[in-house]
């Protein structure tokens, strides 16, 4: 199987978020279970039903967490040496030479991205055609809206 890469920071998160799951989520939605069978008929009881639907919802979660940590590759470019070569885990500031605007990426995993906290995949277009690059390079990166010109103003291993 593939390897998931996965920044420090996300491996961590996605650790809290199995560790709610099965220690804080899972027993109450047994204990709402419990509660809704003492109501009677279960073909008609409601909250049965949607205490099992959550119950389903939250075991694919934690099957889906677990697969994901049993795969993962964390890698810590704090432990590397900043060589100003764009690589996974590198925060890239880089300005756009058409508008003058500047704006700082952090290049992680598909399962950390968020991009309005500067998160980008490292699937995305613009990580795609920043890996690889240097600090200093100018590069044209292709989006859906067309080739848009960057320079690469710093890269950071943090």
């Amino acid at each position: 199987m593939n390897k998931v890469p996965m920044t420090v920071v996300g491996a961590d998160q996605l650790r809290k978020e199995l560790d709610e799951l099965k220690f804080e989520r899972r027993p109450k939605i047994t204990q709402a279970i419990a509660e809704a069978r003492e109501l009677g008929d279960l073909k008609e009881n409601a909250e049965y039903h949607a205490a099992r639907e959550e119950q389903g919802i939250c075991e694919a979660r934690v099957r889906d967490i677990e697969g994901k940590l049993s795969n993962v590759q964390i890698i810590d470019v704090t432990k590397m040496d900043n060589t100003g070569r764009i690589i996974f885990g590198t925060t890239v500031t880089i300005l756009n030479l058409d508008t003058d605007d500047e704006v700082t990426y952090r290049i992680v995993g598909d399962d950390e991205a968020n991009i309005k906290e500067n998160l980008i995949s490292v699937n995305s277009p613009i990580a795609r055609g920043l890996i690889g690059k240097n600090e200093g390079d100018e590069v044209g990166i292709s989006t859906p809206g067309g080739v848009t010109d960057y320079e690469i103003v710093a890269v950071q291993y943090i």
